[in-house]
């Protein structure tokens, strides 16, 4: 089996347990434990979420959060995305939004770039 038809296996092919590499995160975990800036993962299900949001970015924080719970049309996303836009501005850093279901936010210092890898 070659290494492509292990990435993409053909059309009926199933993955085996064997096929997935376990990683040790914990190791992954105290090499990185000194860094100045870390990236937080969060969820957005109600208003008071943001409040944990903002008060990563102010620590120096990049923060990828998911919004799969709202539409972004409605009135509360509007909200949320405008007071992250606040933060990020406040701290001069950057904010996106990717798809329908995740915003970035990174504090001063942090620019995203929005041009796909690869491309």
């Amino acid at each position: 089996m070659g290494l492509m038809s292990k990435i993409i296996p053909d059309s009926g092919g199933t993955r085996q347990k064997e096929d997935y590499v376990e990683i040790d995160d914990k190791a992954v975990e105290a090499q990185a434990s000194g860094a100045d800036t870390e990236l937080r993962i969060a969820k957005i299900g109600e208003k008071q979420d943001v409040i944990h949001i903002k008060d990563a970015v102010y620590d120096g924080d990049v923060v990828i959060a998911d919004i799969t719970r709202h539409n972004t049309q409605d009135r509360t996303m509007e909200h949320i995305t405008d007071e992250l836009k606040q933060v990020a501005n406040e701290v001069g850093g950057d904010i996106a939004q990717k798809g329908d279901d995740q915003l970035i936010i990174t504090p001063h210092g942090v620019a995203i770039n929005r041009d796909p890898l690869g491309q």
